[in-house]
This record gives structure tokens, C-alpha cells and sequence, in this order.
């Protein structure tokens, strides 16, 4: 099911952007209509389908029209022309009312630069939204302990925000979004003010809430291996175009054109492929050996899994988190998609 979907949107800003749009229509580029109009193409004619409980990442490098993307759909921005609907609802056809109500009960945002109030606790600030909401205080509490107690932040639910590094900030963020219970989380660049260990803990936990709760998460980014480490699907914007939209392997295996090649041309692919890409499923592996297995999860990466498999020479037994047995993966089988996706170096 569906959960957003964008049709033909594009965006212009500048004095005329009507004027202008017939030009973009016909093809003018990015550059070609700032250099004849001073007008900047935000969006250019895109069009996706977020499906209900996934994580889809939209990437591309500063100036693609990621955070323009992004902002659309809780109607921060209009488009200059096509629709942006959620739930089969055309965000546009929302009077003040209305859109007032939907961004307060239907989707939360996550900001690159935490967006906390410095004079709220973090109770305070996860309750925010609560509030908002027109929530008692008693139940606000309780929800935004269950959010800090989810993200980690157990004892500092009386500290203020300078009193928390750049991490814990961003956690409170995101338990801020959690606590308000909306189906969407729009995540613009969260995590990229983050130093490199503390970026990594941060994809891991929402990783982990994510499995979860099963929220539908926009998540913004320019950073590739972050994409590929969260993402559901990928969109990848260039200059306004939505130019390819695929799951990680699907991008890294076969771009779209030379823009995509040169994103992903130095991509490990061991990060992307994972165990339930290659293994064989539970009804058609009857014939594997399975006196010598290890567990595996389905969800493992090929470079997290590799040296154990390696070695203890065994084969795989692939489970779900709940440790039902999905597939399995035998040491030849192993073999043959290393060598296929020419990894066999890895080994």
C-alpha cells in the first residue's frame, strides 16, 4: 500500500515561477533556465511512490532538491504545479485548518540542527509535540519517559540541551518525533551535524526502532553509505530530476546513467548485499547439509556475516529477529554469488 505519492511535481522558485514553467516543460535544465530567467528549478516533473512501513532515502548532492522533496509533503512548500498526496488525501486541498491538524496528528520532522528549545528539558521538549497536541501534562510525562527510555536518554529527562552533546541532542530529537505517534517521519539531514561513531550508533538505533514500530520514514541524505545502511528504497535527485529510484542493490548493480555510476563506482558492494538476497529459501533448500550451521539474520550484511562463515567453514542457517528459519546458505552457494557480483576477493 501506498502511503505517499508524488505526481509531476515541480517546483520553481522565483518572482514568475508560472511564466517560467512551460520552459522547464520543454526541457530546460537547471542551469540553462537560472542563466536565462533567475529563477532556480527546485523540483523538476517527479514523481514516486512511498510504500506504508518502509524507509525511503532520498539522496544526490547539495542543491539536487532533496530538502525541497522533503518539505512538500507535510506542505511547507507548494508546488509550482502537480499533486503530492497521503493516504489517497491531496495535501493541497487541505484548508489552514485542516493542514494545521494533519501536520500536528499525521507526520513528525527530525532536523538536521536538533531544533530543541534551550530554556525546555528534554521531558519537556520530547512532550512538545504532545502539548501541541492538546494532551494533559500527566499523559504527556508518561509517553515522553517511554520515548527517552526508547532512544536512550534514561536519567537526563531533567537536563537541558547545553547540557548534552551533539548525539543526545539528536536523540531527543528523534524521540520528540517518536513521542507524538504519527504514521510518517519526514528526517531531513539528521544525522549529519553527527561525528562518525556517534552517526553510526544513531542509523543503528533507528534501525532498531524501525523494526519495531514500522513508521513510514523519508529520510534525507547525501551521505551514500548512510543511504544504503537505511534505506528501503533509494531516490536519487540530480539537479531537480528524480533520475533512478531502487532498492540498495538495484542502484549499486545497475545504475541509471553516468550520474549514478559515479556515486556508487567506489561502493563495496559487500554493504548491500544481504543474506536474504542470496540464500535459498526454506522450501527449496531441502537437499543442503544442515549437520554443521550457523545462525545468521536475514537482515546481515555480507561483510558482517563473511568471516564467520569463513571461519567456521559452515553452512548457514538464515533466521528472521524472531528466529524463525527463513533460507539457507551453504559455503558453495556462498561461492557462486561472490563470484557472481565479482567478490570472490573477499573471501
Amino acid at each position: 500500500m501506498n502511503k505517499i505519492e508524488i505526481s509531476n511535481v515541480y517546483k520553481i522558485f522565483g518572482p514568475n515561477p508560472d511564466k517560467i514553467l512551460p520552459m522547464v516543460k520543454n526541457g530546460g535544465n537547471k542551469d540553462e533556465i537560472l542563466e536565462k530567467t533567475g529563477h532556480t528549478v527546485g523540483l523538476d516533473n517527479v514523481s514516486l511512490k512511498i510504500e506504508e512501513g518502509e524507509t525511503f532515502v532520498c539522496m544526490g548532492l547539495s542543491g539536487s532538491g532533496k530538502s525541497t522533496l522533503i518539505r512538500h509533503i507535510n506542505r511547507l512548500i507548494d508546488p509550482t504545479s502537480g499533486i503530492v498526496s497521503v493516504e489517497g488525501v491531496n495535501v493541497m486541498d487541505l484548508d489552514q485548518k485542516k493542514l494545521i491538524e494533519f501536520r500536528r496528528h499525521k507526520m513528525s520532522m527530525v532536523f538536521q540542527r536538533f531544533g530543541l528549545f534551550p530554556h525546555k528539558t528534554v521531558l519537556e521538549n520530547v512532550g512538545y509535540g504532545l502539548e501541541v497536541q492538546g494532551k494533559e501534562i500527566d499523559e504527556r510525562n508518561k509517553v515522553a519517559m517511554e520515548k527517552i527510555e526508547a532512544v536512550g536518554l534514561t536519567g537526563f529527562e531533567n537536563q537541558y540541551p547545553n547540557q548534552l552533546s551533539g548525539g543526545m541532542q539528536q536523540r531527543v530529537g528523534l524521540a520528540r518525533a517518536l513521542a507524538t505517534n504519527t504514521d510518517i517521519l519526514l528526517m531531513d539531514e539528521a544525522f549529519s551535524a553527527l561525528d562518525p561513531l556517534i552517526r553510526s550508533d544513531m542509523q543503528k538505533q533507528l534501525m532498531d526502532l524501525q523494526s519495531e514500530l514500522k513508521k513510514t520514514i523519508v529520510f534525507i541524505t547525501h551521505d551514500l553509505d548512510e543511504s544504503l545502511r537505511l534505506g528501503d528504497h533509494i531516490g536519487i535527485l540530480n539537479g531537480g530530476r528524480l533520475v533512478q529510484v531502487g532498492t540498495p542493490v538495484d542502484i549499486i548493480m545497475n545504475p541509471a546513467d553516468e550520474y549514478v555510476a559515479a556515486f556508487v563506482k567506489d561502493v563495496n558492494r559487500a554493504k548491500v548485499i544481504k543474506a536474504k538476497i542470496i540464500m535459498t529459501p526454506y522450501n527449496a533448500s531441502n537437499n543442503i547439509d544442515k549437520t554443521n550451521l550457523i545462525k545468521i539474520n536475514e537482515d546481515e550484511f555480507l561483510e558482517e556475516f563473511l568471516p564467520k562463515v569463513v571461519c567456521s567453514n559452515a553452512n548457514c542457517e538464515v533466521v528472521d529477529k524472531n528466529g524463525n528459519v527463513k533460507g539457507y546458505l551453504s559455503q558453495k552457494e556462498l561461492s557462486n554469488a561472490l563470484a557472481k557480483e565479482h567478490l570472490s576477493d573477499a573471501l
